[in-house]
């Protein structure tokens, strides 16, 4: 297996973990936004596609500028991405990727003139583990303050997808 392969498959793995995102976009002025957006499909190639409203500043900005970072967190694990966005009007695939819990954010339905599809093709990232989930950092963190011993770092790995 390459390592492309093995990241990809590392990184499909690690998905499976998030359900939501905070995707962080450039603003026209530079500064940075973060959006909580939840992942509507995760390919096997690292792309991850949103629905997202058509005026939503996160749509202006990829516009603008498509390079976003991605961050996805729970107990154990922490997940950082860096792709390139598009906006992607698809009615076809934005039916596929429909649900009852987007009708709760769009009640018109996918052919609403007010919602469309956000697709990052993921190119970097990096992730942390800890072994044994919150239990186990709250251990080690009152052991380290009991030994004056920094606490042992967790799993750590990067990837690369630009190939």
């Amino acid at each position: 297996m390459s390592s492309t392969a093995s990241e990809l498959e590392t990184l499909n793995d690690l998905l499976k973990k998030f359900r939501f995102a905070m995707v962080t976009t450039r603003a026209e002025d530079g500064a940075l936004h973060a959006h909580p957006l939840t992942v509507q499909e995760k390919e096997s190639d690292g792309d991850l596609w949103f629905i997202v409203g058509t005026h939503a500043s996160a749509v202006e900005h990829v516009r603008r500028d498509p390079k976003v970072g991605l961050s996805f967190s729970s107990d154990s694990t922490w997940l950082s991405l860096a792709g390139e966005a598009e906006v992607v009007d698809d009615l076809a695939k934005l039916k596929d990727l429909w649900s009852t819990s987007v009708e709760a954010w769009f009640p018109d339905g996918p052919e609403s003139p007010g919602v469309t599809l956000l697709k990052v093709s993921t190119l970097t990232g990096e992730y942390w583990g800890s072994a044994g989930g919150r239990l186990a950092t709250a251990i080690a963190l009152v052991t380290s303050k009991v030994t004056g011993d920094r606490p042992r770092g967790g799993e750590k790995q990067t990837f690369d997808l630009t190939d």
